[in-house]
Formats: structure tokens, sequence, C-alpha cells
């Protein structure tokens, strides 16, 4: 994993704009948009929650059978958004790069830490599949909870983490009269970060 200066000059960047979130009462500073591509690029894009970050990169859980899941098995690229609208003059922070599956260790480990009716609805969805009715979801949450009553819910054997592992992290700080800030972060092909500003 890098540990280029310049590329943990970008994650301690985002860490602090992060807390700054926190501390300013954003609704949910972890939100943000992924974004992926089918192999013929036509693109994706939703709102997801960030469980994890460090260096080796911004980690978001989901079943690999639902769209996104498909997508990111078939193109392993993705792209993440995250918008501050309470800090400073409004933030973006933009990441890009190859997505990885997390381990099954660290995807146990996170399951286990969501509230049960969480990990028996992950059983019972069909993500991104046709649902006919509410109460077809409904009867198939009930069986969950029948099959796992009195024990420990598994994690789901489809059910995992992705990590998206930075090419790029951009860094847009809002401005009055649109005279706004962005720094890029950017690693090439052999692996050295530059760091450089753009016009905005």
């Amino acid at each position: 994993m890098s540990t280029h200066p310049l590329y943990r000059q970008a994650l301690a960047a985002f860490q602090d704009l992060f807390d700054e979130a926190l501390a300013a009462g954003e609704p949910d500073p972890t939100a943000m948009v992924v974004a992926t591509a089918t192999p013929d690029a036509r693109p994706s894009a939703r709102t997801v929650l960030l469980k994890a970050h460090d260096e080796r990169g911004f980690v978001f859980y989901t079943h690999m059978d639902g769209r996104k899941g498909r997508e990111l098995l078939a193109n392993p690229h993705a792209a993440l958004l995250f918008h501050w609208s309470r800090v400073r003059h409004g933030v973006q922070v933009r990441v890009e790069g190859k997505v990885e599956c997390v381990s099954d260790a660290e995807a146990d480990a996170y399951f286990a830490t969501r509230p049960r009716v969480s990990q028996l609805g992950a059983w019972a969805s069909l993500q991104s599949q046709t649902l006919e009715s509410r109460e077809v979801f409904d009867e198939r949450l009930a069986a969950a909870e029948r099959d796992f009553a009195g024990r420990t819910v598994p994690r789901p054997p489809r059910w995992t983490g992705f990590r998206v592992v930075p090419d790029v992290i951009e860094i847009w700080c809002g401005a009055e009269f649109r005279l706004h800030e962005r720094d890029v972060y950017e690693r090439d092909a052999s692996g050295a970060w530059s760091q450089r500003m753009l016009y905005p």
C-alpha cells in the first residue's frame, strides 16, 4: 500500500474535513455517492454510507448480486463523491480508483456490528431484483427471522464490502462568487503521487 507523503497528506485533509463535517452537524457525513459503470461504460450512481477508510482505501458494503455489486465485479472501478454543505462555504471530496473486495474476515466483523433486523434484511433482500409487493418482502423477512431464531445471524455469502483504492482525490472548497479552490492528488502508473491546483 502506498505511503507516499502526498497520499498521506490527501488522506489527512479528508479526515480534517470529515471531522469538520461532524462538528458542523452534517446530517450524515458518511453519506457518499458511488458511481459505477457497466463494461460498455453505461454509468449509474447512488448514495451509500462509508463504513471504513484508511490508507488501504474507502469501504462500503452491499450485495454482490445487486446492480452496483454486479457492475463493480464486471468493471472494478468507481468514483465517490462526498458533499458537506455545512463545512466552510461547502466542500466536496471526489475519489476515483480501482475497486477490490474486502477480506471475509473484515466483512464478517462489520456484519456482526449491524443491528439484527438489518442482518436479517440482508438475507431477505434480493437486491435490485423486481419485488412484486411489500408483503412479499415482509414474508421473506419473517422467514429469515424464523430460520435464525435463537442464534447469531451469519453474513450472507454474497454480501460483502468493496474498497475503493484511490488513484485520484480531489478536494473542492466553495467560495463566494464561484471562485472555488480545487486541489487534486493523483497517482501515476508507477505509484507515485503528485498534487496540483485546478481552475474553479
